[in-house]
């Protein structure tokens, strides 16, 4: 995962476009280990310059969406991960821009949780996802932290697998603040 994502942000931030950036961190992977070590990968994109978010997906779990106009839906395309089958590419897909669209893409560690401490089902990530909506809980940070600790409940607070979460919330500006924000954290142990 470390060298899928590195290789990612390299090319990212040397201006490749998303979709050029998955194909080159999985034929890295591929040539890296030989086709024997898979890794998923999930790049959200704001494009300014198209006013669209980019979504490009190569992972099994799918990537939830909320939008004003169509409510709550999954891009759930048939997807691969990186690393193991020759030619795969990203599943990608745009969406424009709006006030109150939100955007959450995961990995299966999130889907799966609960599975392994005989609680007898998995965490769903997208009902938990709707019940925060409907709450008036859309802020980004909000979302993702609530998904985490539901996932560490179903695991009794162990969880079995790898957890990550990402999410994209479009807010009213507030008058006069045109700043763009973007946040995260990282807990080192």
């Amino acid at each position: 995962s470390n060298i899928v994502a590195r290789k990612a942000v390299q090319l990212l931030g040397e201006g490749v476009r998303d979709g050029a950036a998955a194909r080159a961190a999985h034929d890295y992977l591929f040539t890296f280990r030989g086709g024997k070590v898979s890794a998923t990968l999930n790049i959200l994109s704001v494009d300014t310059r198209t006013r669209t978010i980019v979504i490009s997906r190569n992972n099994e779990s799918p990537v939830l969406v909320h939008t004003a106009a169509d409510g709550f839906y999954q891009l759930d395309e048939e997807s691969k991960a990186v690393g193991v089958h020759r030619n795969t590419k990203p599943v990608i897909t745009e969406i424009p821009i709006e006030v109150g669209t939100i955007v959450v893409a995961f990995t299966d560690g999130l889907r799966h949780a609960g599975t392994l401490s005989g609680k007898g089902c998995n965490y769903d990530p997208y009902v938990a996802l709707q019940g925060m909506v409907m709450a008036g809980q859309c802020d980004a940070a909000t979302i993702c932290d609530r998904l985490l600790e539901g996932a560490m409940v179903m695991d009794d607070g162990r969880p079995r697998d790898d957890i990550s979460v990402i999410a994209i919330s479009v807010q009213e500006s507030r008058e006069g603040d045109e700043v763009r924000r973007q946040s995260g954290r990282l807990t080192l142990s």
